[in-house]
C-alpha cells in the first residue's frame, strides 16, 4: 500500500509521519510534546517505582506516554520540540 500523502499550500507533495512509539527511558517529562500537540496524543503520567529513572527524592517524577496514538495527524511537532529525541515516527498506509 502507498503511504498517506498530502499536498502543501505551495503544491508540493507531503508525506506525514505519525508518532508510533515514545521511549520512556529517555523521556524527562518536560511536557513540551504535550503542549505542542494539537490533538491530545500525549499524557503525562507518574513513573512507576520499579522504573530505573524513578527518583523518590525528585519533586517531579513524571514521564510522557501515548494516550491517543490514533489521533496523531503526522505534523511531527512533538519530535521537533523533544530535546531527548524520545519519539519514533513512521509514514503509514491509508487505512492502517
Amino acid at each position: 500500500m502507498e503511504p498517506i500523502t498530502g499536498i502543501t499550500r505551495g503544491g508540493a507533495a507531503y508525506t506525514p509521519t505519525f508518532v508510533t512509539a515514545l521511549n520512556q527511558a529517555t523521556c524527562i517529562g518536560c511536557g513540551r510534546c504535550y503542549k505542542v500537540c494539537p490533538r491530545s496524543v500525549f499524557e503525562l503520567i507518574e513513573r512507576s517505582e520499579d522504573d530505573e529513572a524513578y527518583d523518590e527524592d525528585e519533586d517531579n517524577s513524571m514521564v510522557m506516554s501515548l494516550a491517543n496514538e490514533m489521533d496523531c495527524i503526522g505534523c511531527g511537532s512533538c519530535g521537533r520540540v523533544c530535546s531527548k529525541q524520545c519519539h519514533t515516527h513512521e509514514a503509514k498506509a491509508s487505512g492502517a
